[in-house]
């Protein structure tokens, strides 16, 4: 049998299932059938879903496919706070269990016509009496399209059991309904040429059944027939330690961008050129540098100064990033934080950063001397300070701007 539609019968199919996704915004979703887990790979990029669970029979091709649902390096390098865990479960769907029950959404494409009459019976009881999601859809082939495949004759797989016209599966579909308090509207993928849509349908039949009413708890006992084959948590910010992680990752990378920016401004990049620390009010007043933001072309006006403290017998430099400077120059560490105060108190007990006294500002080391180096550099800073202004009395001043 050729294929004739485009896209293929079977992305119609999975399209259709996420066009519902995306209107209705289910957490928790369960595909039967899962098969080859195509259509569990489309629906993890939905970001409404919170659980989601394949079941199917064959253990052995759940194995095979299970990794296309492993997170990304993307998903590790950059979460967010969407939250999003995946099981998969080898058992079968004239099974009950107790984990599939409460879903907002169950599907099955393309699986009722392999399972024999007693077992579809089992199917129904199964996922409208037992699982009860708020929503089920359900894809089967219609045999009154089969006409139109050229050379086809009997059904169009070897394991269908039976293939149903429009008519059959609309007196199961309402007689489900009828049992178990669902409704049910019917639709379908793969169109026939215009001439013939009305007399043969669509090529895959949909039904749509939506729960009327919610029934009181039934106090059953739990059953767990299924067997967990595969689970993932995907990282989000809602863990605390994934939070902590890519906070302290932006702030100490924005940090740096920032020191380094700044030392540009002002001493070209190198360290010994660094203006010596400040009284509180030499640092609000005189130290305001205009800092280049990397990739956005725009500019922001902070306060950045230096600072001496030693640490284990090592006098070391710092350069001083306000937490409010941070905040501006970066809207992804705002948006994490919240406000300059939970930044304070999210950075306060972390070893990778070290914070100012107050606890608002950022040091971001710069270099490393001994005491008595740092004294007598400074000194002979100092003693050389006549001889450099003498030689610029005696050399004409060279013009660096227009060797650039």
């Amino acid at each position: 049998m050729n294929p004739i539609f485009t896209p293929s019968l079977h992305s119609q199919r999975h399209q259709f299932v996420v066009d519902f996704v995306r209107k209705n915004k289910p957490r928790k979703v369960a595909d039967l059938g899962c098969g080859e887990c195509r259509l569990l790979k489309q629906l993890k990029f939905q970001r409404s879903i919170e659980l989601l669970v394949g079941v199917d029979i064959n253990g052995a091709k759940i194995k095979k496919n299970m990794l296309r649902l492993a997170p990304l390096s993307t998903d590790y390098l950059q979460p967010t706070f969407d939250q999003l865990h995946i099981d998969l479960y080898q058992g079968s769907v004239t099974q009950r269990d107790a984990r599939l029950t409460g879903f907002d959404l169950v599907t099955s494409i393309e699986l009722i016509e392999h399972l024999i009459l007693p077992d579809l019976e089992l199917f129904s009881s199964v996922v409208f009496g037992y699982m009860r999601p708020a929503n089920v859809i359900i894809s089967t082939p219609n045999s009154e399209f089969n006409k139109l495949f050229p050379g086809l004759t009997g059904f169009r797989h070897s394991d269908h059991k039976f293939e149903w016209n429009r008519s059959e599966f609309r007196s199961w579909a309402l007689k489900v309904c009828l049992d178990y308090g669902y409704e049910a509207e019917f639709t379908g993928v793969g169109e026939a040429p215009q001439e013939l849509q009305e007399s043969v349908g669509f090529c895959s039949q949909i039904g749509v059944f939506r729960r009327m009413n919610v029934l009181p708890n039934r106090f059953e006992e739990e059953v767990f027939f299924y067997t967990l084959v595969y689970s993932v948590n995907y990282p989000t910010l809602c863990d605390n330690n994934t939070f902590i992680e890519v906070l302290l990752s932006e702030v100490v990378y924005r940090a740096e961008q920032m020191k380094n920016s700044w030392m540009e401004k002002t001493t070209g990049g190198t360290n010994w050129g660094l203006p010596h620390s400040q009284t509180e009010q030499q640092k609000r007043s005189a130290c305001t540098e205009r800092l280049d933001c990397p990739g956005g072309g725009e500019e922001l006006t902070e306060s950045l100064w230096t600072t001496k403290q030693e640490e284990s017998g090592t006098l070391n430099r710092f350069v001083v990033v306000p937490l409010a400077a941070l905040c501006s120059f970066c809207p992804k560490i705002a948006e994490l934080s919240g406000s300059l105060s939970n930044l304070r108190r999210l950075l306060m007990d972390q070893p990778q950063v070290k914070l100012s006294q107050d606890g608002f500002s950022l040091l971001v080391k710069c270099e490393e001397q001994e005491p008595e180096q740092i004294d007598s550099d400074e000194e002979e800073d100092e003693e050389d300070a006549p001889a450099v202004q003498c030689s610029h009395q005696t050399e004409p001043e060279e013009d660096w701007e227009a060797n650039i």
